[in-house]
């Protein structure tokens, strides 16, 4: 069973930076689809970034150039550093995981769908104040 727990989230003021991290136990990282989600209030889940067994990343449109995925294979720990925030940034993040291999190459889909995760931790939250 993987188990993941999040860390980092915290209020910053527009044009922050913030590092969010995710331990992982259960499984190696190195072996793993990861991705970061993010909630906000009354709005779907939105798939933020992703790294497919420590190779390929996919972001979405709101976060290139501005956030960056990466993971720690000897930590066992994936991380989002994120730059330039904006208050559209609040919500609260979560850090997903898959086992299942994925296509090459992947559609934003398979990505970033929140049904493409089956572990997910219990989320950290990311206020950005104007």
């Amino acid at each position: 069973q993987v188990r993941l727990v999040e860390s980092g989230g915290g209020s910053v003021q527009a044009g922050g930076s913030l590092t969010l991290s995710c331990a992982i136990s259960g499984g190696a990282v190195s072996r793993l689809s990861m991705a970061w989600f993010r909630q906000a209030p009354g709005r779907q889940h939105e798939g933020v970034a992703s790294i497919y067994r420590g190779g390929s990343t996919t972001y979405t449109d709101s976060a290139k150039g501005r956030f960056t995925i990466s993971q720690d294979n000897v930590k066992n720990t994936l991380y989002l550093q994120m730059n330039s925030l904006n208050p559209d940034d609040a919500a609260v993040y979560y850090c997903a995981a898959d086992l299942r291999s994925r296509p090459a190459p992947m559609t934003a889909v398979q990505a970033l769908g929140v049904y493409e995760y089956s572990y997910w931790g219990q989320g950290t939250q990311v206020t950005v104040s104007s």
